[in-house]
């Protein structure tokens, strides 16, 4: 470490042990107010939105200007979003927060929370019990009972099959689907995805089992800034290990076989191209939930997200071509529309970060302008561009965060994932 970082680091440690002390030993008076002296706190109006006011109103919210834009005619999707997946501003939505099943979205929510628990290079062999309760009718990648599966190869099931026979693998390996799906309701807290509320691990249909366009956004730009996730989630063909039987000479052989992914902006179909600087979410379908996708792509160096939920329209892939559409308008649109809310940091994060003040929009930290505040992974496993020190001041108390360190300005590789992405 450089010795005028390590100067500054000190002096802020020490200034922040000097205010923190001064604190905590100020007279009794000044901590605690007499309460029969003091008025009671008004309760809050209302609960507040998470990422703006304004995301929570039903309808189309986007700011139409001159120069910007109109919006795609052909939407049909219940609920859709578009956001600048690095600054985190929502460059437009329809009803964000409307809770809808999810179908296989959800997985983004599952790889996010599992990813960082094992090595790729972690072998498990599969018992009968870890296929309990895969349900009926499941997209599959072909995971057979005791066949031994690297970590790697059953998260290449998970992105590019949506395979719930991998999914409940994972999970069995993490403790069952209890445990699993309880750590991923904590992290979707965590993200601040509050609409969400998973009961299977998969996604697969099930009572009460709800997301958003808004918190699927969150989850996916949670995920992206692991290096794992953007790897599967951009992965278009690979390799899965087959059945173990006996070849023609007697010999017990294991062969392969190629799966592909089934989102159809990063695959192609004969009515979809492949969208031009696609780079991944995870698509997901059922009968209750309809179509559903996230999806992350970058052109002249800007990174948006856009999710789209249950189009009414049911003509082939139309999931797909409205993402399409809307992607095509939020890179016209972007650095000419005004925001109409923000993707949120993690709550841990925000928190640490500042405690929202008198002129803080709601969802906003410290009252700082709409996605001015960069989003900070609480798991490192993609690279960072810088570190920085940050500092919040609440009340007149420094908190110094995570002894300093916090990542700043982290841009994703994303266009060089792009470029070396296979192509179908």
């Amino acid at each position: 470490m450089p010795a005028t970082e390590k100067t500054v680091r000190r002096s802020l440690l020490v200034a922040s042990a000097v205010l923190l002390s001064t604190a905590l030993t100020a007279p009794a008076a000044l901590a605690a107010p007499n309460p029969a002296t003091s008025p009671p706190a008004a309760p809050p109006a209302h609960t507040p939105v998470v990422g703006g006011e304004r995301l929570g109103k039903p309808g189309t919210q986007v700011n139409l200007a001159a120069g910007v834009p109109v919006l795609p005619k052909e939407l049909s999707a219940r609920s859709w979003i578009v956001a600048d997946a690095e600054t985190g501003d929502v460059l437009a939505a329809h009803d964000a927060h409307r809770p809808l099943a999810p179908a296989s979205t959800l997985k983004m929510l599952f790889a996010d929370t599992l990813l960082p628990k094992w090595p790729r290079t972690t072998t498990h062999r599969v018992e009968p019990s870890d296929l309990a309760g895969v349900g009926a009718g499941s997209s599959m990648v072909g995971v057979k009972e005791n066949e031994t599966y690297s970590v790697h190869d059953l998260w290449l099931g998970v992105f590019l099959r949506s395979g719930n026979d991998a999914v409940h693998v994972l999970a069995a390996m993490n403790g069952g689907v209890d445990k699993t799906v309880d750590e991923m309701n904590a992290h979707a807290e965590e993200l601040q995805a509050l609409d969400t509320h998973a009961v299977s691990p998969d996604g697969y249909d099930a009572p009460g089992q709800v997301s958003s366009a808004y918190d699927l956004t969150l989850i996916a730009r949670s995920g992206l800034q692991k290096k794992d996730f953007r790897e599967y989630c951009s992965t278009v063909r690979a390799q899965f290990p087959g059945e173990t039987k006996k070849n023609k000479k007697g010999k017990r052989v294991r062969e392969s076989f190629e799966i592909q992914n089934t989102n159809r902006l990063l695959s192609g179909d004969y009515d979809v191209p492949v969208y031009q600087g696609i780079a991944g979410v995870k698509n997901g379908n059922t009968t209750h939930a309809g179509a559903t996708f996230t999806g992350v792509a970058e052109r002249d160096g800007k990174v948006l997200l856009v999710t789209v939920m249950n189009p009414r329209k049911k003509e082939s892939n139309e999931v797909y071509k409205e993402t399409a559409r809307l992607f095509d308008w939020g890179f016209a649109a972007a650095g000419k529309v005004e925001p109409v809310g923000e993707l949120v940091p993690p709550k841990s994060v925000a928190d640490a970060t500042a405690a929202p003040g008198p002129s803080a929009s709601p969802g906003q930290a410290g009252g700082t302008g709409t996605g001015s505040q960069p989003v900070a992974s609480a798991h490192t496993g993609g690279g960072a561009d810088g570190m920085g020190v940050a500092l919040g001041i609440t009340g007149g108390v420094l908190v110094l965060l995570a002894g300093g360190a916090f990542l700043v300005n982290w841009r994703w590789p994303l266009p060089d994932l792009v470029r070396r992405r296979p192509r179908p």
